[in-house]
């Protein structure tokens, strides 16, 4: 059995990815900026002071994994700013951007040598990236993200299909992290769904918006 690979690993959903993976005995490797005593307790593989924000940090992951079979690449690093039309912050805007819907895509690049037929790319996005259920607005920075990132996941499905790779984009909902300010279901809930969506993706439902509690295909 390969590794699975999961960024954003020191904390929340990260963290309990890395929690319920290794129980299962999987081979994780958390990635992470900076580690945390809960991320170092598990007894998983740490790579730390990799921010995926950095252009030279997925290049830097790449050299650090060499050689490493990757059954599952899991980009869950992100981060969540508000922001309204009357108090508009352009450079928050572009930092989520950056994080949330660049990132991905530049680590799933930087790791594509690594991944192999049957191989699965799974990216954490958000309802709030859905146009179609936007029913509240605001939030301009995260949505524009999430929405970019759900358009990369859809191409990077079609792109890697012929590989034998596949791709799950998954909204894990609300759940109660720092992110949040702990409001919304535990993280235990929301992973055990998560995981359960990541078994049952496949080359028949690559490129598939799934909610992970529901396992229900979300609007674009």
């Amino acid at each position: 059995m390969g590794s699975i690979v999961v960024t954003g690993a020191n904390r929340g959903i990260g963290l309990e990815l890395c929690t319920q993976l290794k129980a299962r005995g999987a081979d994780v490797i958390a990635v992470c900026r900076t580690s945390s005593p809960e991320l170092d307790a598990l007894g998983v593989r740490v790579e730390a002071g990799i921010d995926v924000a950095d252009a030279a940090a997925a290049s830097e992951l790449a050299k650090r994994l060499a050689g490493v079979d990757i059954d599952t690449l899991i980009n869950n690093a992100g981060i969540l700013r508000g922001e309204s039309l009357d108090g508009m912050n352009f450079e928050s805007v572009a930092q989520q951007l950056e994080v949330n819907a660049i990132a991905p895509l530049r680590v799933t690049a930087a790791l594509l040598p690594l991944l192999h037929k049957g191989s699965k790319v799974v990216i954490t996005t958000s309802r709030m990236g859905s146009i179609a259920d936007n029913g509240s607005g605001g939030y301009y920075g995260y949505r524009m993200s999430k929405a970019a990132v759900n358009a990369a996941g859809v191409s990077l499905a079609h792109d890697l299909k012929g590989r034998g790779i596949v791709v799950a984009l998954i909204h894990p909902g609300m759940v109660a992290t720092e992110m949040t300010g702990r409001h919304g279901i535990p993280a235990e809930e929301s992973v055990r769904g998560y995981l359960a969506r990541i078994d049952e993706v496949s080359l028949e439902n690559t490129g598939r918006f799934w909610h992970a509690t529901t396992g229900e295909t979300l609007p674009w």
